[in-house]
């Protein structure tokens, strides 16, 4: 007998909602995902005419919806570690929907600390009191990125907006005005921001969309906005019309910045030759630095710059008065050179006078001016090479500030060493120290930004 027809009701066969969607794959980017899948063979007694995606919020069980025709159909959660449903639905009575098909999804989303000078407004917790301890940014768990500079903070959020706070006499903040904020504003309308620096002793801001356009504001007296000015800017101007930018780094007086191309491109002061184009003229203009395309990660420090190749090599120039460089020299280089003989080198720091750097493996390494024992080796020792901070193989991301330096493990735990007169190291008071040390006892830190005295860190997933 067909289902729902006639018959006794011990016979009687419901009407049927179709079976559940097969083969379900997630597809993740920031606060977001595309749910695929593959419609399901038995419809049921009726065509399906929409699916269901769901993402339900692994911690607190919330859940977010979204409704599709046809697959796939991309959902907007936030952040956080949410499992992933999908339903198809007929027209046989409203939410008679199918079993679960589940996946497994991670959105980016984190909480912000900060710690050390807040006399700007700097750390953005509304006030201008130092603080020699991580103090948490407003409430929000949706910041993915941090970068801080001398005396300004500027993150971005999942849903790729961008965010900045402290000291704006020449507009770093970009909101334009020049007036210093104690707190978190927005810049602009953007949603589409995918990566934003600032250098240690930065007064300017550099950012690049998910498009590849690139843009640059603040101080901008010496061309280091690079749009071919020497004019400060308090709001952000595109550099150029090219969409192929993938990384930037802002230096006090300069800027670098690597393309989709593998090439690299600096501007800005060039008095010790932190531009890298073999001279000591300034530019205020992107200038190509040699012919390669193997660069893959640049950081600007105050008046050197330094970055890693594809080939895992890393490779420095500008000023090298303290070894900053790594060559074994403290003679100034106009040009990249090679630093060591590593070749796995993953992520480079390049603060106000000394660089650091973690390798694929997990090593930590420091290099330059010791003075206040921001390199980590427990002397105060210039170094004009790489020197092992410890034995431990288990760092995952560096930040060198102007004499302080803060690092992530792969644990989740956080750590900082050097000058500490503003509380930057978070330790609860203002000694300096000359090897790591443990900020609390958290296991789920996951990014570090180190500035002129201030420190700031993410807190979750991203």
């Amino acid at each position: 007998m067909p289902r729902g027809q006639g018959g006794t009701l011990s016979g009687f066969t419901p009407l049927s909602t179709p079976n559940a969607p097969t083969d379900l794959s997630v597809s993740t980017s920031i606060g977001s995902a595309s749910v695929s899948f593959t419609a399901p063979s038995d419809t049921g007694d009726a065509a399906v005419t929409s699916y269901i995606v769901t993402a339900i919020d692994e911690s607190t069980g919330v859940s977010t919806g979204a409704i599709g025709s046809s697959s796939p159909i991309s959902i907007s959660p936030g952040g956080g570690t949410f499992k992933i449903r999908a339903q198809a639905v007929n027209g046989f009575g409203p939410g008679r929907l199918t079993e679960f098909a589940t996946g497994q999804a991670i959105f980016s989303g984190a909480e912000l600390y900060a710690w050390g000078r807040n006399g700007d407004g700097t750390l953005g917790d509304g006030t201008v009191v130092d603080k020699s301890s991580p103090v948490q940014i407003g409430a929000l768990t949706d910041w993915v990125q941090i970068a801080t500079g001398n005396a300004h903070t500027v993150a971005r959020k999942t849903d790729g907006t961008l965010w900045a706070w402290g000291l704006n006499t020449k507009g770093p903040i970009g909101d334009g005005t020049v007036v210093n904020k104690s707190s978190p504003v927005q810049i602009g309308a953007l949603t589409n921001w995918a990566q934003v620096s600032l250098g240690s002793s930065a007064a300017h801001t550099v950012a690049v969309t998910t498009e590849g356009e690139l843009y640059a504001w603040g101080d901008g007296e010496d061309g280091q906005i690079g749009d071919n000015t020497v004019v400060n800017k308090s709001s952000p101007v595109q550099v150029g019309a090219l969409t192929n930018w993938s990384q930037v780094a802002a230096a006090a007086v300069h800027t670098a910045a690597v393309k989709t191309d593998g090439t690299i491109w600096t501007w800005g002061v060039n008095s010790f030759g932190q531009i890298g184009d073999n001279t000591v003229v300034n530019k205020s203009s992107p200038v190509q630095i040699g012919a390669l395309t193997t660069w893959s990660q640049v950081s600007a420090g105050l008046l050197h710059s330094a970055a890693v190749k594809t080939d895992g090599t890393i490779w420095a120039w500008g000023r090298n008065g303290d070894g900053r460089l790594g060559d074994n020299t403290v003679v100034n280089k106009s040009s990249p050179v090679k630093i060591g003989t590593l070749t796995n080198w993953a992520q480079v720091s390049a603060g106000s006078s000394h660089t650091v750097a973690v390798t694929a493996t997990g090593e930590l390494y420091a290099w330059g001016f010791n003075g206040t024992g921001h390199l980590g080796d427990n002397t105060v020792i210039n170094r004009s090479s790489p020197v092992q901070v410890g034995a431990l193989t288990n760092w995952s991301q560096v930040a060198a500030g102007v004499q302080h330096t803060a690092a992530v493990k792969t644990d989740g735990t956080i750590w900082t060493w050097g000058y500490n007169s503003k509380g930057q190291i978070g330790d609860n008071n203002v000694a300096r120290k000359s090897s790591p040390v443990q900020i609390g006892a958290l296991t789920n830190w996951s990014q570090v930004a180190a500035g002129g005295a201030q420190t700031l860190a993410l807190q979750g997933v991203i």
